[in-house]
């Protein structure tokens, strides 16, 4: 199997707008110096951890989804990250998995974080996504999804965890332990990418993105400056991992019900 590139954007969003953030994130995009299969953006990346979506939510053929279709398209790669998305008279915190041919796949996040009221002002998802990626199988997941590892869980042999974040600084040694647990228990590369500096609240937030292998041992991490940095994970060396120690074999049966139908 294909060994996987992977580069992580962290980026001091602007607060509320897109047009300043997706310009700042094409900058960024421009410094790879080299070819990643995947390029990963925090949660909200054009506007921030917004509780106003009327005014800035977009369509699925909206100027967003467009740009990411545009830069996937030029740099063939992979493009993902969460916007905040209209469709049906609701609105979605929802994480677009764009292909460099144009097709792309969503997930919608599931747990809504209360503490900041997102549940008053957007729908939670239902499903998740498993995504084919050069051979490998990415769960990618958003944000609170984190502190719930029963959504996470590796009964589909997944191959790469990631999570897109605005994570604030408050909470720095939870982002960072619950990654490294997210990567323990499912025997998973696992990936955290989140913001850095202050939104419109007034909360800060110290980046802290980073990358944890099987074991989960930290591989890369960056501080609270923004920057790129780019990681290659072995799939072989994650599947002798597994065989040596077959954990994931006696983990309980179980089977999600979604309780909101």
């Amino acid at each position: 199997m294909k060994k996987l590139r992977v580069s992580l954007i962290q980026q001091d969003l602007i607060w509320e707008n897109i047009d300043a953030n997706l310009i700042a994130f094409e900058s960024k995009l421009a410094q790879l110096t080299e070819q990643p299969d995947l390029v990963v953006l925090p949660e909200m990346f054009s506007t921030g951890f917004s509780m106003n979506p009327a005014a800035f939510a977009e369509k699925m053929d909206g100027p967003s989804v467009g740009w990411m279709k545009q830069q996937a398209a030029k740099y063939q790669f992979v493009l993902t990250g969460s916007l905040i998305i209209e469709e049906n008279g609701q609105y979605y915190n929802r994480l677009i998995w764009m292909r460099p041919n144009g097709t792309y796949a969503t997930y919608d996040k599931r747990h809504l974080f209360t503490l900041a009221g997102e549940q008053n002002y957007y729908a939670a998802g239902v499903d998740p996504l498993f995504v084919d990626l050069n051979g490998w199988k990415v769960h990618p997941l958003i944000c609170y999804d984190l502190r719930f590892p029963v959504f996470s869980r590796n009964r589909n042999q997944y191959d790469l965890l990631i999570y897109v974040a605005n994570w604030p600084v408050m909470r720095s040694a939870a982002w960072k332990t619950l990654l490294a647990a997210r990567a323990i228990e499912n025997q998973s590369y696992t990936i955290g990418v989140n913001r850095v500096g202050k939104d419109g609240n007034d909360y800060y937030h110290s980046g802290d993105s980073g990358v944890y292998d099987y074991a989960g041992s930290l591989m890369a991490q960056m501080s609270d400056v923004e920057g790129v940095f780019s990681v290659e994970l072995d799939w072989e060396k994650q599947q002798h991992f597994r065989s040596k120690l077959q954990f994931l074999a006696d983990q309980d049966a179980f089977e999600l019900v979604n309780k909101t139908q």
